[in-house]
């Protein structure tokens, strides 16, 4: 069987899968996730081979330190997995939630929250995804075709393997299928499968985005890139903005979530920038600044800024570093290099955080706290499938209902339009 076939078949049987996912019920979709849940666990030692062969190869490909550990499973984060799955499985069923009004001529018209139906995701690296897109899709009665990354392979099969030897009894087949082949033959195929798949959602790179949106002829979600910043205002409690951007930059900077840029207003750039790069100092971490002429003048070893580097996504332990002289340039900045992901000012001054918040073009939008609490558990969505950083139909962590959407129950009694 050729790609374009083998991808069709996956696809087919997922369409099939969610017509008869409608007659499921919300007591059965739990169980099945609790299932899977135990069976990730009793199945800890085949996750983590295959998670090892997947760490091997990418080692020997040159993928970056920082990718290795989004990448990397140990018996905790496969804990951690499951418990993310029971979190999901635990929240009310978001489906069949519904509103109802009656219109004068006896219509009773009633709106009822529904599956989308069939999503598709592509995305990388983090093979943890595969485990939340599996949870969140099947808790809101939705079925899922899932195109992981090269780099997660074996270890995307192992977890979609766990989910089918438990759920197989409960849920119908083919609700789940992972498309194995990560060439862009495969990608391809799927780009076409519109007659199958409801929605298509990409998670990754702004490349990985952007090709997706620019070849695909299913709708999609855009979500994930995230050029995020962090304004350090004159205002600002410097002890309170040094730990906050350190952490925003450093406690996981290869996560979408991560400060990339910061900017410091030119009146306190001086006294803040030393006394931020000891911080770093001290939370133990390597970090290249790439800074505008005026942050060099400050720190000298900090390297001059490119113009990329303002659209730069690095994840990686770089900080892209530029001086502004006001709010006002700092959300100029923001809107012009960011991606609508999350942004964030450190202040003491109301009218500037109102500022801020009003003019800033972004999913999420923080006063003095970091851009990594953008997230579905922090949220408390129990886990997300994305982050939209579009403005149609969700935006922001995805969770249970932003995978859900309505139908109109319509009753009446012969009613007829004149």
């Amino acid at each position: 069987m050729d790609i374009n076939e083998k991808v069709r078949s996956i696809c087919k049987a997922a369409r099939a899968a969610a017509v008869a996912m409608a007659g499921v019920s919300g007591a059965e979709r739990e169980r099945a996730l609790y299932a899977f849940a135990d069976a990730l666990e009793s199945r800890t030692d085949d996750v983590v081979a295959a998670n090892a062969a997947d760490m091997a190869a990418a080692a020997g490909n040159g993928v970056p330190g920082p990718m290795l550990d989004r990448l990397m499973l140990n018996a905790d984060r496969v804990r951690a997995i499951a418990a993310a799955v029971r979190d999901v499985a635990a929240l009310p069923d978001p489906t069949g939630r519904s509103e109802s009004f009656t219109r004068p001529n006896g219509l009773v018209i009633r709106r009822l929250r529904v599956p989308v139906g069939v999503v598709a995701m592509i995305y990388e690296a983090r093979p943890n995804v595969t485990a939340d897109a599996i949870a969140l899709c099947v808790k809101s009665g939705n079925c899922a075709v899932l195109r992981g990354g090269k780099e997660a392979l074996e270890t995307n099969r192992a977890i979609v393997a766990a989910f089918s030897g438990a759920a197989g009894d409960i849920l119908p087949a083919g609700c789940v299928g992972l498309i194995d082949d990560p060439t862009r033959e495969g990608t391809a195929a799927l780009f076409t499968m519109r007659e199958y798949v409801d929605v298509l959602i990409p998670r990754g790179s702004k490349g990985l985005i952007r090709a997706v949106v620019d070849n695909s002829k299913i709708p999609v979600i855009e979500t994930g890139a995230g050029n995020c910043h962090i304004y350090i205002a004159p205002s600002a409690d410097p002890d309170l903005a040094c730990r906050v951007a350190v952490n925003a930059k450093l406690q996981r900077p290869s996560v979408c979530n991560a400060v990339e840029t910061m900017l410091v207003h030119r009146d306190i750039a001086a006294d803040f920038l030393p006394r931020f790069t000891e911080a770093v100092k001290a939370y133990g971490k390597p970090l290249e600044i790439r800074g505008d002429a005026d942050v060099c003048a400050v720190l000298p070893d900090a390297v001059p800024a490119a113009r990329e580097d303002w659209d730069t996504e690095y994840d990686d332990y770089i900080l892209a570093c530029r001086t502004v002289g006001s709010c006002a340039e700092a959300v100029e900045h923001i809107n012009a290099h960011g991606t609508r992901h999350s942004e964030a000012i450190i202040t003491r001054d109301a009218e500037e955080a109102d500022y801020f918040r009003t003019y800033v073009d972004a999913a999420c939008v923080y006063v003095n706290a970091s851009t990594r609490f953008t997230d579905g558990g922090e949220f408390g969505l129990g886990a997300e499938i994305g982050i939209s950083t579009q403005k149609l139909h969700a935006r922001g962590p995805m969770g249970l209902e932003a995978l859900t959407t309505v139908k109109y129950l319509i009753d009446g009694e012969g009613q007829i339009r004149e």
